[in-house]
């Protein structure tokens, strides 16, 4: 019998889906460094052209679950490139636009594209990999989202300073292009379901350890996504409105780092680490929450939220996976659908509480998600968030 472990990872394949993860991500949050240039470029307030960031989250959450089941029989790599193809359309469009219904719906389709691309990624990595490194795969292709925050967002609105918001658009659609071509030499092709072995997207939530895991996705990514969308705002309120760039990159560093211990240690400690990067985040709103005019425990709190948040992404989507097994990649579709309208409601939850009762309910809206987050994680001890965790291929 092979051991598993004294095999490689394909790096240069997992690194091209990684560039896929980059570009979904920034493509996602980029609007949010270039609003008031938009804004102003198609004629709208920022408020507006704010929504362009959750028409994306709207887009991919409505056809998340109906394209997954539409493309399951559709080759993994075909798929892929379809995707990368949608983001390249969709962001040259909004490079381009000069209407806001045209950016908008340029928006919506990228959304569309990210949906296809989210529900085949991590079971993409892990069919890349030998068992034993599985977990490992899905972490090098999750780094996408720490570096596209930390690095893709700042870059892009430099970028977006200095030349035009236009130009950063076309230069992510050149970056799709360029990896089209990256995936279709490098990354190996699989194929579809079997229409006599796909397991209809909705019956996955029967699968034992499913429903918890997909609990935990939409909680925690909400209780994330209200932090990190007013981030801005909250900073503001403590005087540090002009320090919001080295907070998030404080943040961005701790993710990378966060990343790195995931991948490390996910295929013996996944249980361990869901815990750790709920308390984690917990601790960092409980200091956000003391009244304390000190700027170090800002960036403290930072630090231990990017601790805390660098990792799910991959312990969510390998939780996932190994729960569903035979039905993973509904169950994918599944989380890909409550990830993006948690941060779609992100936005609005967020919103509602600043307008009724400012600033400082963030960080307690935090702590107040992320109690129940912590007791499922902990109840799920036989199935999604298992003591000894079971290796399937």
């Amino acid at each position: 019998m092979r051991n598993d472990t004294t095999q490689k990872l394909p790096l240069p394949a997992l690194l091209a889906l990684a560039t896929a993860v980059f570009i979904t991500s920034l493509t996602e949050t980029l609007p949010a460094g270039v609003l008031p240039a938009m804004g102003a470029d198609l004629g709208v307030g920022e408020s507006a052209m704010g929504q362009s960031v959750t028409i994306y989250a709207i887009g991919t959450a409505l056809t998340a679950i109906p394209l997954s089941a539409a493309t399951a029989g559709w080759r993994r790599k075909r798929l892929l490139l379809t995707a990368m193809a949608g983001f390249a359309v969709a962001n040259t469009v909004t490079a381009a636009s000069t209407s806001y219904p045209l950016t908008m719906a340029a928006r919506f389709v990228a959304g569309v594209a990210a949906g296809l691309a989210w529900a085949l990624l991590a079971g993409y990595a892990r069919r890349m990999a030998p068992v034993a490194l599985q977990g490992k795969a899905v972490a090098v292709v999750m780094t996408g989202i720490p570096i596209a925050l930390s690095l893709g967002v700042p870059a892009g609105t430099f970028l977006g300073e200095v030349l035009g918001w236009r130009v950063t658009f076309t230069l992510i659609t050149v970056l799709a292009a360029v990896l089209i071509g990256w995936i279709a030499a490098l990354v190996p092709d699989y194929p579809g379901q079997r229409r006599d072995g796909r397991t209809p997207i909705l019956r996955a939530l029967t699968v034992p350890g499913v429903a918890p895991v997909l609990f935990v996705t939409l909680v925690y990514v909400l209780a994330h996504t209200i932090l990190y969308t007013y981030i801005a705002t909250y900073l503001d309120g403590l005087g540090m409105g002009g320090s919001t760039d080295l907070v998030l990159l404080v943040f961005g560093a701790a993710s990378m780092a966060s990343i790195w211990i995931v991948g490390a240690r996910i295929d013996r400690r996944l249980r361990a680490l869901t815990i750790a990067a709920t308390v984690l985040f917990a601790a960092a709103a409980a200091v956000l929450a003391i009244p304390a005019d000190s700027r170090a425990l800002v960036y403290l709190a930072a630090a231990l939220w990017g601790l805390g948040w660098g990792g799910v992404p991959t312990l969510l989507q390998t939780a996932v996976a190994d729960a569903g097994g035979d039905a993973a990649d509904s169950a994918q579709a599944m989380l890909v659908t409550l990830w993006n309208a948690a941060m779609a409601g992100g936005g609005v939850v967020g919103g509602v509480l600043l307008d009724r009762l400012g600033p400082d309910a963030f960080p307690w809206s935090v702590l107040a998600l992320l109690a129940p987050v912590l007791a499922v994680v902990i109840a799920a001890r036989s199935h999604g968030f298992p003591a000894g965790r079971s290796r399937t291929t």
